[in-house]
């Protein structure tokens, strides 16, 4: 019973992550979460005009000026990557 309980969960997770490219594997670093979560934001704020409305409003600026800073820092929205020991 607890096989297949286990079967049925790395199945679904499994499903999960093939769906949903944000959601993240065991090997994922959290540089690569971070950036995941931050262009999801900004893809969001893009999206949804009402956030790109009050983002204007609250920073006094254009809705098309918030857009197109928000798409420049989906490039690299952490900053470069870190370092990798290849050791």
């Amino acid at each position: 019973m607890s096989s297949e309980l286990r079967f049925t969960a790395t199945t679904q997770t499994e499903h999960l992550h093939a769906r949903y490219t944000g959601t993240g594997h065991a090997d994922m670093s959290k540089y690569d979460w971070l950036t995941h979560q931050h262009r999801d934001t900004s893809a969001s704020v893009i999206g949804h005009h009402s956030l790109s409305q009050y983002l204007a409003i609250a920073d006094n600026e254009a809705i098309g000026r918030v857009k197109f800073e928000q798409t420049e820092r989906m490039l690299q929205p952490c900053g470069p990557p870190p370092q990798k020991d290849d050791d």
